[in-house]
């Protein structure tokens, strides 16, 4: 569906460690482009409802992190989780998971998500706007490869989850290496 497609230039609102910082809670703010993110990389970018919510924490978040090394040996650089979450969420979230793997990024504003067609609206959950579930093989910052979720709605009534899913991108990848090799 959006395969070709270059993604849309914003700068994301980071918070980052930096223990010149001191006290309990050091890190400062960092802006990152979407540059920073996926220039000169092929990486996995999947995007979902929010931080710490039950689909998103029970099975997509982990298993993408569980298969990182599969993911890497299929030619995968980084593999981000993104959502419209400000950095204090995101990165409280990411230590909870204890993420080693996955990078989270913030997208606080919608505005990345926004540009790229999947916000809707979630205020049937009392979220307000959110990303609808979707994963992509992003290379250079070129979309490869779309796994978006049926039914894109707002205030959708479920949550759907299995084409964006870490077992589904990576039935991807082997499809595609098999076929360079025939």
């Amino acid at each position: 569906m959006k395969a070709g497609v270059k993604l849309p230039e914003v700068t994301f609102r980071t918070r980052v460690r930096d223990e010149s910082v001191g006290g309990s809670n050091p890190f400062r703010w960092e802006d990152k482009t979407t540059a920073d993110y996926f220039a000169g990389k092929r990486v996995i970018l999947f995007s979902l409802p929010g931080a710490f919510t039950p689909t998103c924490s029970t099975y997509q978040l982990p298993g993408f992190e569980e298969g990182f090394e599969d993911f890497k040996a299929q030619g995968i650089d980084e593999i981000y989780c993104m959502s419209v979450n400000d950095s204090f969420v995101m990165n409280k979230w990411a230590e909870a998971q204890d993420l080693k793997n996955v990078k989270v990024i913030p997208d606080g504003s919608g505005e990345f998500t926004r540009k790229m067609g999947m916000l809707v609206a979630k205020d049937n959950l009392g979220f307000g706007m959110r990303s609808w579930r979707y994963a992509a093989i992003i290379k250079d910052g070129v979309i490869e490869a779309w796994f978006e979720e049926p039914g894109m709605s707002d205030n959708h009534g479920e949550d759907p989850y299995g084409e964006s899913s870490p077992e589904n991108v990576k039935e991807y990848l082997t499809k595609e290496a098999q076929d360079k090799a025939a």
